[in-house]
């Protein structure tokens, strides 16, 4: 069984109908788009597979504790959960605002590491954690010290967290994605487009299905002796 955070659209949404796709029960979490959670639900189940959607904030501590209930509660265990929830914002350190620190903080950081706690105690032995981090926290730029920083908090999380559990066989890795054309990708990002795209060896931007299929290595038995690990699925800008 699988719990994908932020899973009704972009990389999560993916992931997840990889996921089902390769025989998952799997936990749609969204924040506010329903609907959107529940076409993934349906297109999982017309693959065949099992899915429910749950309504959880990750900036809020008994969304989580109520999500991973919930998620044990419809299919009776968690094997595989993938932290993909996460919020951006980009500015200069000068003028960064307040408020997008400390809702990045709380999303990002405090929010993937009561994830990643529930998952520590609710995940079953042989399992697989997967975050969800970022090409940034690899190659730093103007606008991104608090963005990427947060993340770079969820990559340490991860390489200990591997450590804690490798007594279990349960595997911690991270997939970092370089620029990936989804509807969260930022207006600033979208208008240089032309810019990143000469400077990635494979000459496009990436897929959701590009990460999925990553993540979907990672949660199979196929990845059992990989832990630990960060892995950049950005066609070689990373």
């Amino acid at each position: 069984m699988a719990l994908v955070t932020a899973s009704s659209r972009g990389i999560g949404r993916a992931v997840a109908l990889r996921l089902g796709h390769d025989g998952a029960n799997v936990v749609v979490n969204y924040h506010s788009n329903e609907a959107a959670a529940r076409d993934v639900v349906s297109e999982i189940e017309q693959l065949g597979g099992a899915a429910v959607a749950v309504r959880a904030d990750l900036a809020v501590p008994r969304d989580i504790t109520r999500l991973f209930q919930e998620a044990v509660d419809a299919f009776g265990g968690l094997d595989i959960v993938v932290n993909n929830a996460g919020m951006r914002a980009f500015g200069a350190v000068a003028n960064f605002s307040v408020k997008d620190l400390d809702r990045l903080l709380a999303v990002n950081v405090k929010g993937t590491f009561l994830a990643l706690q529930k998952a520590a105690n609710l995940v079953r032995d042989d399992g697989r954690i997967v975050n969800i981090s970022t090409g940034h926290t690899k190659v730093p730029g103007p606008h991104v010290a608090a963005y990427g920083g947060s993340k770079a908090a969820v990559e340490y999380f991860g390489h200990v967290l591997a450590k804690e559990l490798g007594s279990r066989r349960i595997t911690v890795n991270a997939v970092l994605p370089g620029l990936t054309d989804t509807d969260g990708l930022s207006p600033e990002f979208r208008a240089n487009a032309d810019k990143f795209i000469a400077q990635t060896p494979l000459g496009r931007l990436g897929r959701s299905e590009d990460i999925a299929d990553v993540v979907a290595f990672l949660a199979s038995d196929d990845a059992r002796w990989v832990t630990g690990q960060t892995i950049a699925a950005a066609g070689g800008l990373v």
